[in-house]
């Protein structure tokens, strides 16, 4: 019985067709826009999964996620240093400013400033040149992306790349480039540049508040968020562990921006569209069907051999659609690897959408088995 059903569903190919290329579309909206999305919120805590030394980031009490620097007194560092198991604590800037290209363009700069003993919070990956190197007078360290877009010559006309050797200024600054880096994209997508604390301060506009975070590692056997709980309890200070700060910065984007609802109301259009598409091309598949179905309700088939077969033949197009249009978007997000577009697709994302197709598949069935339900079955003896 089950063959037949199959054999019913395949060989009616238009429909067939139809209801396959329904649930593809929605698989496919489902997967695309919500791994952008989380490629955008992980984009907005690149900076942190940049910088794993650090148990625990210290800044002042009004930040709401790392972009809202909030600078701080140098005196906080010492501050935190005398909180009772604290192993290290070093100073990092953090700061949008303007570099002048030896083009003559200007183009504005995440400028990243770290501590010059330790260079903690250095980039992770160096693709030319020596993270030590960032001690020699003027250097700075350009991330790829960057040297090879906007802080390339004459961008965006005749693009040549900024290379080692090549110097530029910021914010009127001689500033010399020592190397080149891989690192995580950022919300902004500015172009993110390294250099010692003390430089960068040089660099910045004269101010009398300039440090923007402090890197804090525990001692040994010291758990981050008591750390973090035990600096804010006795400086005053923000202060969390890593991954605490990653959802602080990750809960301001849902909450204060229009991004989890713009990506929603794609997904759930794919999931409406998709759901209409299936579920209408599967009741008219039934409803032209239906002297089969009356046939074996006839030949003695009880009803719920007849409910199995319509589960059987929706899950059958719902896995062939899943698998289709999970294949794409991940062609898809494959392609965007070449391009400026974020694209992170997770396990849950495969298992979130298998979900939902899934729930698409059975609402659709659902809608046919009504009609089998009260199917009168000698409609198969009328002419």
């Amino acid at each position: 019985m089950f063959l037949y059903a199959l054999k019913m569903l395949i060989n009616d190919r238009a429909k067939y067709i139809g209801i396959v290329m329904g649930l593809s579309f929605a698989s496919f909206i489902i997967v695309q826009q919500a791994s952008i999305f989380v490629g955008l919120m992980l984009r907005t805590v690149g900076f942190i999964q940049d910088t794993p030394q650090p148990d625990v980031w210290v800044m002042d009490e009004k930040v709401q996620f790392i972009d809202d620097v909030k600078p701080m007194s140098d005196t906080n560092l010492y501050r935190v240093r005398g909180v009772d198991g604290v192993a290290w604590a070093v100073p990092l800037y953090k700061g949008i400013l303007k570099a002048r290209l030896s083009s003559g363009n200007y183009q504005n700069c995440n400028l990243i400033g770290v501590d010059s003993g330790t260079l903690i919070g250095a980039p992770p990956i160096m693709l030319e040149g020596n993270i030590v190197s960032l001690r020699d007078p003027d250097a700075i360290i350009v991330d790829y992306v960057g040297a090879n877009n906007k802080l390339s010559f004459d961008f965006p006309i005749n693009q040549k790349p900024l290379v080692v050797g090549d110097v530029i200024e910021i914010n009127d600054n001689r500033a010399k480039v020592v190397g080149i880096c891989n690192s995580a994209r950022t919300f902004q997508s500015q172009p993110v540049v390294y250099t010692t604390f003390n430089r960068a301060l040089n660099f910045a506009p004269n101010e009398r508040k300039l440090l923007s975070f402090v890197l804090v590692k525990g001692k040994e056997g010291v758990n981050p968020k008591e750390l973090a709980k035990k600096i804010r309890k006795t400086t005053g200070l923000k202060a969390f562990d890593a991954k605490d700060f990653r959802w602080l910065t990750i809960s301001y984007y849902l909450k204060y921006t229009g991004i989890p609802i713009n990506f929603g109301i794609a997904v759930l259009l794919g999931f409406i569209i998709g759901t209409a598409i299936a579920g209408q091309t599967f009741y008219n598949f039934t409803l032209d069907n239906l002297r089969y179905f009356a046939t074996f309700r006839a030949m003695g088939a009880p009803i719920g051999m007849l409910r199995k077969m319509i589960l059987l033949q929706s899950f059958w197009v719902g896995a062939i659609g899943w698998g289709l249009g999970t294949g794409a978007a991940s062609i898809f997000g494959f392609v965007s690897k070449f391009s400026e577009l974020s694209f992170v697709l997770t396990w849950w994302l495969f298992l979130a959408s298998m979900l939902a197709v899934g729930f698409i598949s059975t609402l659709s069935s659902f809608i046919s088995l009504r009609k089998i339900q009260k199917m009168d079955a000698s409609i198969v003896f009328k002419s």
